[in-house]
């Protein structure tokens, strides 16, 4: 990885998680690049999204995904998509997050190449958040997806939500994306033993900052019906200053609410090793403990 030079980290969302050709077409645009590595790919049907890992130079980076974007736009049709994640856009989101020496600088460049290029190539509006909107109510982007695919037109005809690249009027089949630089961010999901939504969604609620609970915990409710169960489903922002087993433990105590447990988690994508670590010294009871003492860390130092 460091013979690559200066890295930038991409994690792509796309809206489709169950058509297997699609899904293998997305991920050949990061393989087999020159200055790229294709990390990590997560596709699931009842989310019916496909989250893709890459990192690599800015510049074979940015083929890659305009690539991609290009394989999304001409075969996924949001008319006809349904999912239980919140979408707005065949690629629904696009962030860039800097590796090492890059700097959040130069992760923001990228974005605004990026995100001009799509408009121009693909006639996809784009929408700039995080660390490189340029409108504070646009950087959070749960505000942008507000009223997903079905709800763009008339949100984009409201002079305030006019995109940052393209026309005011949604792609027809590929809606909108969101393009824009961020920290490293935790996809973390906790599995409950209830098919009930009113449930899952009353914990989602008392989870998420936006209405009292964990600051940098965003939360929504998924019906994962393959499974029969729900699931809360949960963007962790800065999994330094909230841990993973902070979030876990206050979905679990307010499923005793309702009689209901937690039956797993897991982690959509890639996970910085702090944010296990953490967990790790929680539950065992580790004092004063710190990633320097992993044997993998001090060999790869």
């Amino acid at each position: 990885m460091t013979s690559m030079g200066k890295l930038i980290e991409t994690i792509p969302n796309f809206s489709e998680g169950r058509n297997q050709a699609k899904i293998k077409r997305i991920l050949n645009c990061f393989e087999n690049i020159e200055g790229v590595i294709l990390l990590d790919h997560h596709k699931d049907p009842d989310h019916n999204r496909l989250v893709v890992t890459a990192a690599g130079r800015a510049g074979p980076l940015k083929k890659a995904v305009l690539d991609a974007v290009d394989v999304a736009v001409k075969s996924i049709d949001l008319r006809k998509h349904k999912g239980e994640h919140p979408r707005m856009g065949a690629v629904d989101v696009i962030p860039f997050v800097p590796v090492g020496g890059t700097s959040m600088e130069e992760a923001v460049a990228l974005s605004g190449d990026v995100a001009k290029e799509i408009w121009h190539r693909f006639h996809v509006p784009v929408f700039l958040y995080e660390e490189s909107a340029a409108h504070p109510e646009r950087k959070n982007l749960p505000d942008i997806r507000r009223g997903e695919f079905e709800g763009l037109s008339g949100k984009l005809r409201d002079p305030k939500w006019k995109p940052d690249y393209g026309d005011a009027v949604p792609h027809p089949t590929a809606g909108v994306v969101a393009v824009g630089a961020r920290m490293p961010l935790v996809a973390f999901n906790v599995n409950l033993d209830t098919d009930n939504m009113t449930i899952a969604t009353a914990i989602a609620k008392a989870v998420r900052y936006q209405n009292g609970g964990l600051r940098y915990c965003r939360a929504i409710a998924i019906d994962l019906r393959q499974r029969g169960i729900v699931q809360v489903s949960m963007n962790m922002t800065n999994y330094l200053k909230t841990p993973l087993y902070r979030a876990l433990e206050m979905v679990r105590m307010e499923a005793m609410r309702y009689g209901v447990n937690v039956i797993g988690s897991e982690i959509v994508g890639l996970v910085p090793m702090d944010a296990l670590s953490s967990s790790a010294a929680y539950y065992m009871g580790l004092e004063n403990f710190s990633t320097n003492q992993i044997l993998e860390v001090k060999l790869n130092e």
